[in-house]
C-alpha cells in the first residue's frame, strides 16, 4: 500500500517519493528488473500516491481520501493496466491511445501501467511512439519489463529508467520473519534461510514457497520440514562428505553419494551443490569474505570450523574438478560414474599438487580400496625376488640374468613373511646385475663399484672392464644401482590407460587400439609384454615406444622397463579394431560384389 512496505528497493522508493514531494514527475517511466522484485507493486503505489488528494509530507499517500479509498477498493478509474503479453497488437495500442485523451474524473493524473512491455510487436511500438513522446499533461505511462534489451531504443530514450535489483537473502528472511510474526506462525531462522535461497532473489517466489511450507507444516516452520517439502539437499550431507574427502575415505564417500541418490537427488544438482559448498568454504577462510556467505549464523560457524581444516590449494583444485564435472555431466552417458570419478579425484587432489590451483599434466588415480588390495597381496604367492632373498646364500658363479638388479640383498630385503625365514648367518652372494636397456647391457660389480656396458651381440666391453675378483667374494656393501621399485600389474594397467588418455588427437586411431590392449608384466620383472593384432600396429607402437617407456618409467618409478610386442596367435581370439579403409577391404574380401557396387555408383570413402 505504501513505499515503506517495498522490500529491497529502498533507493528507488526514495527517488519516487522525493519526485512526488517536489512535484517533478516525468511523463513516462520504465521499471525493469528480474521477476518478483516489486516492479508492478511500485507502479501501483506510485499511481495511488500521485493521485492522493492529501499527500503526507514524507511523500506517502494519506490512504483516507476518496482517491485512495477508490484505489484500495479496486474501483479507481484513474489507473489502467494492460498486459502486453496478451495484448500486443496495433489495435490494442490504439484502444489505449483513445483512453489517454479522456481526462481523470478524480485526482490529477491518469496512470497507464503496461506490464511485460517487451512483448509488444514492432508495429505496436511504432504506433505507441508518438503518444509516448507528446502525451497529454494528465497522462503518466509506467512500463514494466524483465527484458530491457528487447525494447526499441526510441522507446528507452523517452523514459526514466529504474533498474530493480534482486532481493538479498537477508532482506527476504527479514520480510518472511515479519510475515510469520504477523500471522502467528513459529519458525526457525535456518528454515527461512532455505526458503530465501530457493526463491533466488524474488520476493513473490519467496512468499509462494512460504505459503506452501506453512500448509505443509501447519504453521510450525522447521528446517527439517522445509528441506523435506522443497526436496533440498541438507547442508549436513556436504559437511559429512567434505570431512570424508579430507580424510581420504573414498569408499565411505561413495557410499554417502549412493545414499544421496537413494533419496531421489540427481547427480547434477548434487555436484553443483558440492561446488557451491567448497566455494563457501574458500570464502570462510578469510574473515573479510565471510560476509559473502548467505547462510544463518549457526551454519556460518560450521563453515568456519571446516574451512580451518582445508588447505587453500586443495579447495582450488576441488572446485575446479567439480566445475569440470558439472560441465561434462549433461553429455556424459554414465553420469553416476562421472560424479564418482570426480569424488575420487577430489579426495586425492592434494597429492603431488604442483602449485596452488594449477592442473597437473596427467590425472593419476591411486588405489583406493586398500583393505582389498592388502588381502589380495597376502593371498598371492611370493614374488621371485622375495623367494631368492629367502634362500640360504651359497657361493656361485655370476650368472647374467635380467632379474638380478631387482633381487634385494639379504641385508636390505624388506620385512616380508618370506624374507624373514632367511638365516642371519647365511652367506651373502656377490651380485652381478645385467639389465637390457635397448641396445646395450649394464653390468655392475658391487665390490668395485664400476660399471661395464656390454654389447648384446658380441659381448665386447665398451667401457672400463669389471674388477677381476674371485666370484666367491661377498657383496655385503653392495647397493642397487637405482632405487627402482617392483611394478605391479594393476599399477601398469592404470598408467597405461593414463598414457592413452594423454595421447594427442592425431593419434586417436592408435589410442583406440591401445585402450583395449592388456599389457602384462610378471612380478619382479621389467619387461612389458603386449599382444597386438597386426604388423601395422606394431610399427605404430614402435613410433611411440620411446615416449611410452619414458612415461611408464617415470610414473611407475622403474627406469629399466622395456617393451616387447608380438602378434596374437591365430588360434587365440583377438579383438581387432579396423579403420574405415581396413573395414572396407575386409568387407570386399568377404563379398567381392561390393567392389562392383562401388564402381557402379562411384563410391569413395570420405
Amino acid at each position: 500500500m505504501t513505499f515503506d512496505t517495498v522490500v529491497g528497493q529502498g533507493s528507488i522508493a526514495t527517488t519516487l517519493k522525493n519526485a512526488i514531494r517536489a512535484d517533478k514527475l516525468a511523463h513516462a517511466y520504465l521499471f525493469c528488473g528480474p521477476r518478483g522484485v516489486g516492479k508492478t507493486t511500485c507502479a501501483r503505489i506510485f499511481a495511488k500516491t500521485i493521485n492522493c488528494l492529501n499527500p503526507r509530507e514524507d511523500g506517502e499517500a494519506c490512504g483516507e481520501c476518496e482517491s485512495c479509498q477508490a484505489f484500495n477498493e479496486g474501483r479507481s478509474l484513474n489507473i489502467h493496466e494492460l498486459d502486453a503479453a496478451s495484448n500486443n497488437s496495433v489495435d490494442d495500442i490504439r484502444n489505449l491511445i483513445d483512453q489517454v485523451r479522456i481526462p481523470p474524473q478524480i485526482g490529477r493524473y491518469k496512470v497507464f501501467i503496461i506490464d511485460e512491455v517487451h512483448m509488444l510487436s514492432t508495429a505496436a511500438f511504432n504506433a505507441f511512439l508518438k503518444t509516448l513522446e507528446e502525451p497529454p499533461a494528465h497522462a503518466v505511462f509506467i512500463l514494466a519489463t524483465t527484458e530491457k534489451h528487447k525494447i526499441l531504443p526510441t522507446i528507452l530514450s523517452r523514459c526514466q529508467i529504474y533498474d530493480f535489483q534482486r532481493m538479498t537473502v537477508e532482506n527476504i528472511v527479514q520480510h518472511l520473519a515479519h510475515v510469520a510474526e504477523q500471522e502467528g506462525y513459529t519458525y526457525e531462522p535456518a528454515a527461512l534461510n532455505v526458503i530465501a535461497q530457493k526463491a533466488d532473489g524474488g520476493m513473490r517466489d519467496a512468499l509462494s514457497i512460504f505459503d506452501q511450507v506453512v500448509s505443509y507444516s501447519g504453521g510450525n516452520i522447521t528446517y527439517q520440514q522445509v528441506i523435506e517439502n522443497l526436496n533440498v539437499l541438507d547442508y549436513d550431507y556436504y559437511f559429512r562428505l567434505v570431512d570424508l574427502l579430507l580424510e581420504k575415505k573414498i569408499p565411505e564417500s561413495l557410499l554417502l553419494y549412493n545414499e544421496i541418490l537413494n533419496k531421489g537427488f540427481e547427480g547434477g544438482p548434487f555436484i553443483s551443490g558440492l561446488a557451491a559448498h567448497l566455494r563457501d568454504l574458500l570464502v570462510s577462510r578469510d574473515p573479510q569474505t565471510t560476509q559473502l556467505l548467505e547462510v544463518s549464523d549457526d551454519i556460518r560457524q560450521r563453515y568456519a570450523e571446516q574451512a580451518a581444516r582445508c588447505k587453500v590449494q586443495w579447495l582450488y583444485r576441488a572446485i575446479r574438478l567439480c566445475n569440470e564435472c558439472d560441465q561434462a555431466y549433461r553429455t556424459s552417458r554414465n553420469k553416476r560414474l562421472q560424479v564418482e570419478l570426480t569424488l575420487i579425484e577430489v579426495a586425492q587432489a592434494d597429492d603431488d599438487e604442483p602449485a596452488a590451483g594449477r592442473r597437473p599434466k596427467h590425472r593419476i588415480l591411486k588405489p583406493i580400496f586398500t583393505l582389498l588390495a592388502a588381502a589380495a597381496g597376502k593371498a598371492s604367492p611370493a614374488a621371485p625376488s622375495e623367494q631368492v632373498a629367502a634362500r640360504p646364500a651359497t657361493p656361485a658363479t655370476p650368472t647374467p640374468t635380467p632379474q638380478a638388479s631387482q633381487t634385494p640383498q639379504p641385508s636390505q630385503a624388506p620385512q616380508t613373511p618370506q624374507s624373514s625365514q632367511a638365516t642371519p648367518s647365511a652367506q651373502k652372494l656377490k651380485t652381478f646385475s645385467l639389465k637390457n636397456l635397448g641396445p646395450s647391457i649394464h653390468a655392475t660389480s658391487p665390490s668395485s663399484g664400476r660399471a661395464t656396458r656390454v654389447q648384446p651381440e658380441t659381448g665386447t666391453d665398451v667401457q672400463q672392464p669389471l674388477s677381476t675378483e674371485n666370484d666367491t667374494s661377498t657383496a655385503a656393501d653392495a647397493t642397487p644401482p637405482t632405487a627402482d621399485r617392483p611394478v605391479r600389474p594393476e599399477d601398469l594397467a592404470v598408467q597405461w590407460q593414463a598414457f592413452v588418455q594423454s595421447m594427442p588427437q592425431q593419434e586417436t586411431a592408435l589410442a583406440q587400439r591401445m585402450k583395449i590392449m592388456h599389457p602384462q608384466i610378471q612380478p619382479g620383472d621389467t619387461e612389458i609384454d603386449v599382444t597386438v593384432e597386426s604388423e601395422d600396429v606394431i610399427q605404430m607402437m614402435k613410433n611411440i615406444e620411446p615416449r611410452l617407456l619414458q612415461a611408464l618409467r617415470k610414473e611407475l618409478s622403474n627406469s629399466h622397463l622395456t617393451l616387447r610386442l608380438h602378434l596374437a596367435e591365430r588360434n587365440q581370439p583377438a579383438t581387432v579394431v579396423y579403420n574405415d579403409r581396413e573395414a572396407l577391404r575386409r568387407m570386399c574380401d568377404l563379398n567381392p560384389a561390393l567392389i562392383s557396387l562401388g564402381k557402379a555408383f562411384k563410391l569413395e570413402i570420405s
